[in-house]
């Protein structure tokens, strides 16, 4: 049969840790006890494809961080642009409401979205504990759609506590020290390097017990391969053929 390809080497962290998850279950659904060496180097594989994921579930956890940030940066502006506004009103009532929230406000200022996480957090949360005292409840009123921004700022805070708790508990795992493109790197070079030079050689003398362990690989490589082409347009070199 055809020899198994190797993975080309632009494919994405996600995509090889796709790729090596799929080949350690098609390799899992075997007892390949009596082979020590092919064991011994999907043991290899899932210790490494393990750490990829811890690597990707923290970039991913990251990234949602910052995407929570920027919602509730956008509510603070939202609600400081609104009650400036309200300070030029021409009508008495809401000029005067306008200007007790504009106060309260300035005691944080508009900067307090370049703070750090945490101390955005503390500073965000003193200022809504501030907006629900009585004596304030009725100026927020007196400004039409100020009440649902307070509320939408409220959401996005705690939506980023939310995410920031998931971040923290993805940074701690074991493995993540590593960048996930070291570690692709890593996964990719025991699947071409070990699995995919082995497997090529054990299929010429015992194609009846490697064969269709083999093909399903080389498929799952070959899907993965095509799909990165179509996405890069233009040929490279495969990892460390």
């Amino acid at each position: 049969m055809e020899k198994p390809n190797k993975l080309i080497s632009f494919s994405r962290a996600s995509e090889v840790n796709t790729v090596g998850s799929k080949i350690i279950f098609e390799y899992e659904k075997n007892d390949w006890s009596s082979d020590t060496h092919l064991t011994s180097i999907f043991d290899l594989l899932k210790a490494k494809n393990d750490v990829l994921t811890s690597s990707i579930n923290r970039i991913k956890a990251e990234s949602d961080l910052e995407a929570k940030d920027e919602v509730r940066d956008e509510k603070v502006r939202a609600i400081y642009y609104l009650i400036l506004g309200y300070t030029h009103y021409p009508d008495l009532t809401i000029k005067t409401a306008a200007a007790k929230i504009e106060a309260i406000f300035g005691h944080y200022g508009l900067e307090l979205i370049s703070k750090s996480y945490s101390v955005e957090s503390s500073l965000i949360e003193s200022l809504l504990l501030e907006f629900t005292n009585p004596d304030v409840q009725s100026s927020i009123a007196a400004l039409p759609g100020l009440s649902p921004l307070i509320t939408e700022l409220s959401d996005a805070e705690l939506a980023f506590k939310t995410a920031s708790v998931a971040f923290d508990a993805e940074r701690g795992k074991e493995g993540t020290k590593e960048s996930a493109t070291e570690v692709k790197q890593e996964v990719a070079n025991v699947i071409n390097e070990k699995i995919v030079v082995y497997l090529r050689a054990m299929i010429q003398v015992n194609e009846p017990t490697y064969g269709d362990l083999t093909r399903t690989i080389a498929q799952t490589i070959d899907d993965n391969n095509i799909a990165v082409k179509k996405r890069k347009q233009k040929p490279e070199p495969i990892v460390n053929n």
